[in-house]
Order: C-alpha cells, then structure tokens, then sequence
C-alpha cells in the first residue's frame, strides 16, 4: 500500500491516547495490506482513508454514542445498496444508490472475511465509476 509522507507519525497522533483503538486500526492496516496491495493510505484530521482511483473505506474513532462500546473503531464502506447486517450501525443514503455504511470493530476477530468482502464490493464499486 502507498501510505503519504509521515504516515506512521500521523497515525500515532490520530491515535493519540487511543491504544486499544490503535490496535485494531493496525489489525485492519495489516488485512488490508494484504488484500489491497496497490491502493493508497492517507491519515486526514477526521479519518484514515483508503483510496483505489476514488475514495473506497476509511476508518476513524467515533463520536460517543451511549449504546457503542467504550473502545472501537469505526470502519466506513460506500456502497450502491443499503447492507442489511446487524453489524451496521448507521447507514445512509447522501445520494440516490450512494450507501453510506458505518461498521463499528471493537474486537480484531471483527476484522474478518465478511468485513474484508464488504470493503472489496467498495473499491469494485468506486472503481467503476467514471
């Protein structure tokens, strides 16, 4: 994967004070790494994200919802239809056959095949836009 300048430093100061959630972000770094091995990483103020041509996934800290655990990572997924999973906290639609899906990992055994196929259907979807 292509990471920009000054990612590790980045990294640690997106995660600052985040140890639990920094964990899980290097266990989604290191799957994705292997699936993805030519896409782009880039830490941005508000999300790490994952570019092929387009933006595909990203993956950032939550805002506090009571209901959430304490300690996740939020992994986001752009897809052309709404995913009917109990693993989706939050999907929306910006525009027409733009889903917008919100996963929350709190454990790295959530980093699985199922998550990994859903960011696939992501990058094949923005790959094919013109």
């Amino acid at each position: 994967m292509k990471t920009w300048d000054h990612y590790e430093a980045d990294v640690l100061l997106f995660f600052d004070g985040k140890p639990l959630e920094l964990s899980l972000y290097e266990a989604l770094f290191r799957r994705m790494e292997i699936e993805f091995p030519d896409i782009s990483v880039k830490v941005q103020k508000s999300q790490i994200s994952f570019y092929g041509r387009h933006l595909f996934g990203a993956a950032s800290l939550p805002a506090r919802r009571k209901s959430w655990p304490e300690h996740c990572i939020v992994v986001t997924i752009g897809l052309s239809y709404k995913l009917e999973s109990p693993r989706v906290a939050v999907a929306v639609e910006p525009y027409p056959n733009r889903w917008t899906h919100h996963v929350l990992v709190s454990k790295e055994e959530q980093i699985d095949d199922e998550l990994l196929g859903w960011l696939r259907e992501a990058y094949k979807f923005t790959e094919a836009k013109r």
